[in-house]
């Protein structure tokens, strides 16, 4: 009964829903400069009666929208996006993810009276850039949550799976200018500190784990060819599939680029100059869970594909730290277009997509329900995430 009533309601609401994700793709806004989404959103939860409180973590358009039955039970987390890429809009599907979050929490709003338990919507900015979830990880907001779910759109259904934990390291190299013509030795040349790092980077990739990626670029690098640099500098991405490798490169890194500095008798100084990911892990009961969700709602089982290692870094990998998590994908177009592109964009406001936003919103709150009701389901999930904790 209750499952049914959940679609029920959903379906009720589908226009309202379909609504907003087309305000919000037609509105597309940078990362922490996301105020039409956040009010749409925010005042679609408070329509349902939820509890809503905006500029959370000291993030202006993040929120939380609460809905607490007032009877113990597990505490359901939906992860809302909604931040847009510059020039392209919601070429990543945001509009949908976004609304998905708040029609999963309100269709399971709507029979948490009988189930116990609290539903808790989180809006979850700049995940294009600055990685929202990161801050709000680290204040420990996701802490309270027995499962934590969003849902990425797609050229396919995929099963929740992983991603790289990252660093982004910049160094910066402090040299002695000089012209290079007249006075070459009186010069410290800090472009050379910059290329000796990246030849002592590229001499200990050899020597690194396969799944492990260090990509850079040097954003100064001297102002005209006559002097010689007196300061450059170069950023890195290192990425590897488990958080401790990742620490464990960075330092690595730094000796290439400590060594650098020694050999030109630049100074060097260095600092994160992005927040810092971790891996995306996967909890396997709930992913289960919800896959199982999506067969109920019509998906065949072949369609959904298992997803390949993960090759980019999410700032979902941060929740999943903090609370059992998973991030799959859901069908919203035939054709094999890529994220961040015009085609993937017009996609995403396509009606073939709304239908899979619904469908989406519709698995995740049942996956929420069989959390709430399923206590060998709920037992599962927590010693899955207690070992994973335990072997990090």
């Amino acid at each position: 009964m209750g499952k049914n009533l959940i679609i029920k309601h959903i379906d009720e609401l589908q226009d309202d829903f379909n609504r907003i994700s087309t305000y919000i793709g037609e509105n597309p806004e940078l990362g922490h400069e996301e105020y039409k989404a956040c009010k749409v959103l925010t005042e679609e939860l408070e329509k349902h009666g939820f509890s809503v409180e905006i500029g959370i973590c000291g993030l202006p358009t993040a929120f939380t929208g609460t809905y607490d039955s007032g009877k113990e039970g597990p505490v359901i987390g939906y992860m809302s996006e909604y931040d847009a890429l510059p020039e392209v809009g919601h070429a990543c599907g945001h509009n949908l993810i976004g609304t998905m979050g708040i029609a999963a929490g309100i269709g399971l709003s709507k029979v948490i009276h009988e189930t116990g338990g609290k539903v808790i919507v989180f809006g979850t900015p700049a995940e294009e850039t600055k990685g929202g979830k990161v801050t709000m990880a680290e204040a420990g907001i996701f802490d309270v949550l027995d499962a934590a779910i969003m849902v990425h759109p797609l050229d396919n259904f995929v099963k929740s799976g992983t991603s790289l934990a990252m660093d982004a390291i910049q160094f910066e190299f402090f040299g002695k200018s000089a012209h290079a013509a007249a006075s070459p030795h009186l010069g410290i040349n800090a472009l050379d500190a910059v290329l000796q790092t990246f030849n002592s980077i590229n001499a200990l990739r050899q020597h690194i784990k396969p799944d492990a990626r260090i990509h850079g670029i040097i954003t100064e690098g001297g102002k005209a060819a006559n002097v010689v640099p007196d300061y450059a500098v170069a950023q890195f991405y290192v990425r590897a599939s488990k958080r401790e490798y990742v620490n464990e490169l960075v330092e690595k890194v730094k000796k290439c680029a400590e060594g650098a500095a020694l050999q030109t008798g630049a100074e060097m100084k260095w600092s994160f100059y992005e927040f810092s990911y971790d891996d995306m892990v996967t909890n396997s009961p709930l992913s289960e869970a919800f896959n199982k969700e999506l067969l109920s709602l019509g998906v065949n089982e072949e369609e959904i594909l298992e997803q390949k290692n993960g090759s980019g870094s999410l700032d979902m990998g941060n929740v999943s730290q903090a609370a059992p998590s998973i991030h799959p994908y859901i069908k919203i177009c035939n054709e094999a277009y890529a994220c961040h592109t015009h085609e993937f964009r017009e996609a995403a406001m396509s009606e073939q997509a709304k239908e899979a936003m619904i469908l989406g919103a519709k698995a995740m709150a049942l996956t929420g329900y069989e959390v709430l009701t399923n206590q060998e389901l709920l037992k599962q999930i927590k010693e899955e995430f207690k070992s994973n904790k335990a072997l990090a």
